[in-house]
């Protein structure tokens, strides 16, 4: 039997959630005491899993909690594919390899919310791979193209003349496949998902099976107001380090600070209501910040984080620890510099930062703000070439 309590039930159908399909049914599947099979699935297009993805894992938190059956699903099939939902272009197929190297440590960032060792893992390329096109077309006819094209993006796109492959079709068909293959109850999803959600309604349908109930959860923006995204770099990540994470938090946009504690945490809502009477808008991120640290890192971290942020940022004083970056030369180009130490992914963003006025030397008390790209910067032992708010190295000359 599972846990009925009511003020579970509640919260399992509405925080963090926008939609329920069929709410009615499935309140009543809940309040039964029947085990369901709960799926979610995570295409592994990128390395990471980010808070925004943790979302949808927090409900298959939720509903583990009362002794449901979570099936996770890792789209090692799917991810090669490609899901074009809420992309405003064409998303190309990706190498068997790189959603190999991506997924490697999928299962160890769910265990940071999931109890792991009671879930139902699952790759689907263990059925998709078997489907033939006489099984793939008499799934394509439960649907029609109308159906397709008048999807929001998708229609944006036609509108604008932007191409369409008829495998971005094929992706919703294999997607609700998989609510066949592991006879989901419940499926899970960003908003974003909805047309693929409810083609496994509709392919469970066709194969006799009851239909999936489907719950739809917000999405979340990143730390620079748009939706956040791996392919945009604006995450706040599973894996990211507690200090990483604290400050990441610390930076997103005020107008976030109560959608994250809503959806990306699971404080009390009573809680979170006498946090916004304060209307303190800093005292509230830090809570926040420790509070998603403490998630993912333990309490003992989360205060480390916090001390280390104060300590930058409130106290102005370097970083306790540093990376540090080995040379064997005096003297380094700065776009060389801060590419080469990975303080910036590529040249071109060396540059911006340069230009923008991110990118200071500290050497011992004295502090040199660089502003010309072209700069040749003579280093020295002990040096900390400073990036932004929250990047630093430490140079370490190797003769």
């Amino acid at each position: 039997m599972t846990d009925t309590n009511p003020q579970k039930i509640d919260e399992i159908l509405n925080r963090g959630v926008d939609e329920v399909i069929d709410k009615e049914h499935l309140e009543k599947e809940l309040k039964s005491g029947k085990q369901l099979r709960i799926k979610l699935g995570i295409d592994p297009t990128s390395p990471n899993i980010h808070i925004g993805r943790a979302i949808p894992l927090l409900k298959l938190r939720d509903f583990q909690n009362a002794g449901h059956k979570i099936v996770f699903i890792i789209g090692d099939f799917t991810g090669v594919i490609g899901d074009t939902s809420d992309k405003e272009s064409e998303r190309p197929m990706l190498d068997d390899k790189i959603i190999k190297q991506n997924m490697k440590t999928y299962v160890k960032q769910a265990e940071k919310i999931l109890d792991i060792k009671k879930c139902e893992v699952r790759y689907n390329s263990q059925w998709l791979k078997k489907l033939d096109y006489h099984e793939i077309g008499k799934q394509a006819d439960n649907f029609s193209l109308n159906e397709f094209i008048s999807r929001e993006n998708i229609k944006k796109r036609l509108d604008a003349g932007k191409r369409i492959s008829l495998r971005e079709l094929l992706y919703p068909l294999m997607q609700g496949y998989d609510s066949v293959a592991i006879k989901a109850d419940v499926e899970i999803g960003g908003t974003d998902q909805r047309f693929n959600l409810l083609a496994g309604r509709e392919l469970q349908r066709y194969y006799k099976q009851k239909s999936q109930d489907i719950i739809t959860n917000p999405l979340v923006e990143g730390l620079d107001g748009r939706k956040m995204s791996s392919s945009w770099g604006n995450t706040i990540n599973l894996f990211d380090s507690a200090n990483e994470m604290y400050g990441k938090v610390m930076s997103i946009p005020d107008s976030l600070i109560f959608k994250y504690f809503e959806f990306c945490t699971r404080i009390p809502m009573d809680e979170i209501e006498k946090i916004k009477d304060s209307k303190d808008p800093r005292n509230s991120k830090a809570k926040l910040a420790k509070e998603i640290v403490k998630m993912y890192h333990g309490e003992k971290e989360a205060m480390k984080a916090e001390e280390e942020f104060n300590k930058i940022f409130r106290d102005r004083e370097l970083p306790t620890d540093m990376p540090v970056f080995k040379v064997n030369k005096n003297n380094h180009f700065v776009l060389d510099l801060l590419f080469d130490s990975k303080l910036a992914p590529s040249k071109n963003e060396a540059k911006r930062l340069v230009e923008g006025g991110g990118v200071e030397i500290i050497n011992g008390d004295k502090k040199e703000k660089i502003t010309d790209w072209k700069k040749e910067v003579n280093l020295e032992d002990g040096m900390i070439i400073k990036v932004g708010s929250r990047k630093f190295i430490k140079i370490h000359l190797v003769k």
